[in-house]
């Protein structure tokens, strides 16, 4: 894979520092990654910044919590948090509205941010987002997973190795040894390990502020939206896109087959090809 040129730089926001490699001119076009052990931007999003960069002035932060960023997420409400930090991150980057991709956590943030503030948010395109239909049934095996990788004896690379291959993706063989050992070396920092940011919600307020689908503001949402999702995904259930689709009243879907959670990874092309005609449409 080619990456061009990336400038990186640190805002502040709240006191927190928020780490963002940039790419490319145009409209600005957010990449919010997801949350599993040792996320981080550019790792999430290496085979698209390029394609989205021909076009548009990309943006990839590391997440409150994660990679290069500030440790630590406020656990009563950690999309609110997330959703804050991020339009911080716009307000100190001169950005009045942007385009918000995001995956999985990084996609509760971005319809979070829209929930809370539609005026900034021009398109949103949400890959198998958290937050879907949390509180009506239980937790995918792939999410227990996940929310487990801390407990126990602590992460290890074979937790890590188990998730990414056996729930992450649909071709386990298609990930590299080398990706998987970059995110475990991420994933065992010292102040990462003694505050996940990304636990079990306590108290059951938190678990349904954390579920889109109970949230009145959804229906009159008119952000144009764009639903991806992975037909075999196994940590955020398929059946959401329905849901969202069904609540939100300008939202198209797309099912991709033989494709898990990480859509923008193992369907590249296809993401970066409908993801620029719908950003541009």
């Amino acid at each position: 894979m080619s990456i061009g040129t990336i400038t990186e730089h640190t805002v502040r926001v709240n006191g927190k520092e928020i780490f963002v490699a940039e790419s490319g001119t145009g409209p600005a076009v957010v990449l919010l990654h997801g949350g599993g052990p040792g996320a981080s931007g550019m790792s999430n999003y290496a085979r698209n910044v390029d394609a989205l960069a021909a076009q548009f002035r990309v943006l990839v932060p590391d997440m409150p919590g994660y990679g290069r960023s500030s440790k630590g997420v406020d656990r009563r409400d950690p999309f609110g948090y997330l959703a804050v930090h991020i339009r911080g991150m716009l307000d100190e980057l001169g950005i009045k509205r942007a385009h918000l991709v995001g995956n999985s956590y990084g996609g509760a943030c971005a319809l979070r941010l829209a929930l809370d503030t539609p005026d900034r948010v021009d398109k949103l395109v949400l890959m198998g987002p958290g937050g879907v239909g949390t509180t009506r049934g239980l937790p995918s095996a792939g999410l227990k997973n996940l929310l487990g990788y801390y407990g126990g004896d602590g992460p290890s690379l074979q937790k890590l190795r188990t998730f990414i291959r056996s729930y992450l993706v649909y071709d386990a063989d298609a990930v590299p040894d080398a990706l998987i050992e970059s995110r475990y070396q991420a994933s065992i920092d010292p102040e990462v390990v003694a505050n996940p940011p990304l636990q079990r919600p306590s108290g059951l307020r938190t678990l349904w502020r954390m579920d889109f689908t109970r949230d009145r503001r959804l229906g009159s949402l008119s952000t144009p939206t764009l639903i991806v999702w992975g037909r075999d995904d196994k940590v955020n259930k398929p059946s959401g896109a329905a849901m969202l689709a069904d609540r939100m009243p300008n939202a198209d879907v797309l099912l991709a087959a033989r494709t898990g959670h990480w859509v923008q990874w193992e369907r590249a092309a296809l993401f970066n090809a409908v993801t620029t005609a719908f950003l541009k449409g």
